[in-house]
């Protein structure tokens, strides 16, 4: 018998192994991202306190508004910008990208130029 493929749990070893590398200090936190199938979620966070700074995601009533109508990849974006200007509100300019495991094209690339347009540099 064929055993089918868990894609979920392949994506949190490798998540794993880049968290092994990649943390976030207070000087330079880790913009970490999730995704599901249907919302797109980013935290900032700094490691070394253990504590989430900004949070940004698709089912937040203010993001919903901006996002009705749009495809997954447009609502990506909006988090990124909006994510980059909560973090700019709370003086944080560079982060480290954790794509937490994905494949760096469609929305977590999408999450991640939205971020970068609007000012956040990593």
């Amino acid at each position: 018998m064929i055993n089918k493929i868990d894609k979920n749990q392949e994506r949190q070893v490798r998540h794993k192994r880049v968290r092994r590398k990649i943390s976030g200090t207070t000087e330079r936190p880790r913009l970490c991202v999730y995704r599901s199938l249907s919302q797109i979620y980013a935290q900032i966070i700094d490691d070394t306190k253990g504590t989430t700074i900004v949070s940004a995601s698709t089912i937040e009533s203010d993001i919903q508004k901006l996002c009705k109508g749009k495809s997954k990849s447009e609502q990506a974006k909006i988090v990124g910008q909006e994510i980059a200007k909560r973090a700019l509100k709370k003086k944080i300019s560079e982060v480290v990208f954790d794509r937490g495991g994905y494949i760096y094209i469609g929305r977590v690339q999408a999450l991640a130029d939205g971020a970068r347009e609007a000012g956040l540099k990593f």
